[in-house]
Formats: structure tokens, C-alpha cells, sequence
């Protein structure tokens, strides 16, 4: 722990137990031998002592640097939410079986369901990127349902387009299952998600930055990959064998 210090505040039990080798349970004993309710308080007593010597305060921080302060905690609340790797898992699963999987971005989410998309189809035999808008996204999902899709991947950050909220609909209607990856103050009234990932959204600059959902975007493309039975590791090695071959890459 001493050795990792800068980076302990951001384990999760089972990093932190692989780390030094041991059980998760032993973690979580040995925070409570310390006197702290469980790994969870423990972490967020070990970020709290944290240097911030380089570290501007809100008050001395000029707007762009209050704004990557304000990122930085997103991500830090977004940490904290990953604990729940139940969801995360399920999640994965969902998006490795569906064949094909749909992947959905319209407006300002079109930057994240792209990315997701472009890594996705690396490991993935089919993914289909969903990003035009407009009535052509009808006849895209109804495709995707009739080719053996069972799974929508939907990026919705705000201001929540209603053509992402029609099309999850139409995805809902056809039978798929919806996964969904939103901002924090989202609230699913109407049950849009089978399953709801939020991470928060930065608005103290112009436009809003989305760090923390870019995080996810990574997050989630693990979590499929993990739900590959090795597929996704094999698929890889093809892709990395063929671009050195053609010399995709300058190094």
C-alpha cells in the first residue's frame, strides 16, 4: 500500500487484493482491523489525504482549471460507482452475446457511441453503428432485430434528443434489450432501460465535456471483451499480426 500510495485511492478491493497478493476478504478484514466500516470508507479516507500542493483551489482556480477539477471529481464519483461490477458484468455479457450489436449515438452522444463502435468492431464479428438519425434509424434497428440483434447500446447524454428516446423505443418494441449509458441527473420515468449506466456530465465551460462517459466507453468495451471466452484476445492478435503486415502504423 505504501509502495502505491498515489494510485490507492482508486483500487477496488479485488485491484487492491491482487496487488499485495492476498484474499479480497483480507482486505476488507483489514480495514476493518483499522477501524473503518469496510474497504469503501477506507478508500475514501485514503483519497482525502491526497497532496494537493499543485493542486489549485476552487477560489484561486480560473474557469478552465475549476473546470478540469470539476472533471476530475466526476471521475472520482464515477470510481466509486464502479463497485458495482454486478452490473458491469452483466452489461458485458449483454453486449458479447448480441450478434449483431446495435450501438446508438445521435447528436452529441454520436462522439461516443463512434468511439465505442470503432474499438468494439475490433473483437466483435458485427457491430453496427447507429448514428445517421432521422427515419433511416427505423429501418436500421428493425434490420438489426431481424438479423438476430437482441441488445441496443444507447448513448443519450443531454439534452436527451426525443429521436434517441423514439428510436430506444422502437428498439424496446421489437424486442430488444436496451442498454443505456446517460448523465447522472437522468431519470428513467418512463423505464427506457433494461439496464442504466449514468456518469456525470461537465457544464461549467460553454459546452458540456463528458470525461467521465468516455471512461465508461472503455469500461464497457473491457467488460465485452471479458465476455468473449477469448474470442476477443484471438480476434486481436489477427488484427495486430495484419496491421503490421501492411504497416498500418507509423511505430
Amino acid at each position: 500500500m505504501i509502495e502505491h500510495s498515489a494510485e490507492l485511492g482508486f483500487l477496488s478491493s479485488m485491484e487492491l487484493a491482487e496487488l499485495a497478493n492476498v484474499s479480497q476478504p483480507s482486505v476488507t478484514r483489514f480495514a476493518v482491523a483499522l477501524g473503518f466500516d469496510g474497504y469503501l470508507e477506507m478508500r475514501k479516507f485514503l483519497r482525502s489525504g491526497l497532496s494537493t500542493e499543485e493542486e489549485p483551489s476552487d477560489g484561486e482556480a480560473n474557469r478552465y482549471q475549476a473546470a478540469a477539477i470539476a472533471e476530475a471529481n466526476n471521475l472520482a464519483e464515477l470510481a466509486q460507482a464502479l463497485a458495482d461490477t454486478d452490473l458491469i458484468d452483466r452489461v458485458g455479457e449483454a453486449l458479447a452475446a448480441s450478434r449483431p450489436l446495435a450501438v446508438l449515438g445521435l447528436r452529441a452522444s454520436a462522439d461516443l457511441a463512434t468511439h465505442f463502435a470503432y474499438f468494439a468492431a475490433k473483437v466483435h464479428p458485427d457491430v453496427r453503428l447507429l448514428t445517421p438519425g432521422g427515419s433511416l434509424i427505423d429501418d436500421q434497428i428493425e434490420q438489426c432485430r431481424a438479423a438476430g440483434g437482441d441488445t441496443l447500446l444507447a448513448f443519450m447524454m443531454p439534452l436527451y434528443p426525443r429521436e434517441t428516446m423514439r428510436a430506444v423505443e422502437l428498439a424496446r418494441h421489437t424486442g430488444m434489450r436496451i442498454v443505456l449509458v446517460t448523465d447522472a441527473s437522468f431519470t428513467d420515468h418512463d423505464e427506457l432501460a433494461d439496464l442504466l449506466i449514468k456518469a456525470r456530465v461537465n457544464s461549467r465551460l460553454v459546452f458540456d465535456s463528458h470525461a467521465a462517459a468516455s471512461m465508461l466507453v472503455s469500461v464497457l468495451l473491457d467488460a465485452m471483451c471479458n465476455k468473449m471466452n477469448g474470442e476477443a484476445q484471438k480476434r486481436l492478435d489477427a488484427i495486430d499480426r495484419s496491421s503490421k503486415k501492411r504497416k498500418v502504423f507509423a511505430s
